[in-house]
């Protein structure tokens, strides 16, 4: 029987350690299986990875790493990643922070919750940065800030289209009114290159919410989306406390949000770099 198979197997590839620990709990990941939060479908990890990481099943699209995810839209061989200073920064002191960040670094591999660089999709080159949640949840702190930025200057100075993929809980609590200046900031870099007439792109991949989304994940000239994806700034309890009513169904998922004009287009993982491409293109 299946379950019998459902053993732990700490025999994984080193490039997925980060992915699968990280969403064990989340994904239902279980060595080398995985069952899908949507159907309840244990699938084989291998099989769901060869579609994407989308569910066979009833096509629910699985969280990415931003290694993963560079590997699917990037071409293969053209990825440089900048090498920022990913110094830990602690600006209130706060207790435990950097040992936490130290620990996560050592069990995931990741060194902060965004990765940037230039790349090709098909051909076209592009700044890219895309959020990781496995590395506390994608919450955006001063390097991520910093990284976002930087990535959007890179773009200025190169004449690159640039594309960012969010994925992020929100600000880093443990860096206090440091994480909501990243907000100001990111948005002041974006107006320069929007100055600069260059293109950008935003991907929204669940979840997207908290001070990303209402920073540079809203300033896109083309806002895209992942189906399914949780996409909004405060929690749906907080607003309907503070709205006294109840929310209409399905409130903040990216399929509510295109009805009411917030984003562009959903997209599905196995057509997003041929949608990146047809947009580039036009461009």
């Amino acid at each position: 029987m299946i379950i019998d198979k459902l053993k732990k197997n700490e025999n994984l590839y080193q490039d997925d350690v980060s992915e699968t620990r990280n969403n064990r709990k989340s994904n239902g990941l279980i060595g080398k299986w995985i069952k899908c939060e949507k159907c309840s479908e244990i699938q084989y990890l291998e099989d769901v990875h060869e579609n994407f990481s989308v569910c066979p099943n009833c096509d629910n699209h699985f969280r990415l790493s931003a290694r993963r995810r560079i590997l699917q839209v990037i071409d293969d061989g053209t990825f440089e990643e900048f090498d920022f200073d990913m110094t830990i920064k602690d600006p209130l002191n706060f207790p435990g922070y950097v040992k936490k960040i130290e620990s996560i670094r050592k069990f995931t591999h990741i060194q902060e919750a965004v990765k940037s660089g230039i790349g090709e999709i098909n051909g076209k080159r592009i700044v890219i940065s895309v959020m990781d949640a496995n590395f506390m949840m994608g919450s955006m702190g001063s390097t991520v800030g910093e990284v976002i930025t930087s990535s959007i200057e890179a773009a200025i100075k190169e004449k690159l289209p640039l594309v960012i993929f969010t994925a992020s809980g929100g600000a880093r609590m443990q860096e206090g009114i440091v994480s909501l200046m990243q907000m100001a900031k990111t948005s002041s870099g974006l107006s320069r290159l929007d100055e600069a007439g260059l293109l950008y792109i935003v991907v929204l991949t669940d979840p997207t919410t908290g001070g990303v989304t209402a920073s540079f994940a809203s300033l896109g000239d083309i806002i895209l989306a992942e189906a399914g994806s949780l996409i909004g700034f405060a929690g749906p309890r907080v607003i309907e406390q503070t709205m006294k009513q109840k929310l209409p169904q399905n409130f903040q998922s990216a399929e509510f949000l295109l009805e009411h004009g917030f984003i562009d287009k959903i997209v599905h993982r196995k057509d997003m770099k041929q949608t990146l491409t047809q947009i580039l293109n036009m461009h």
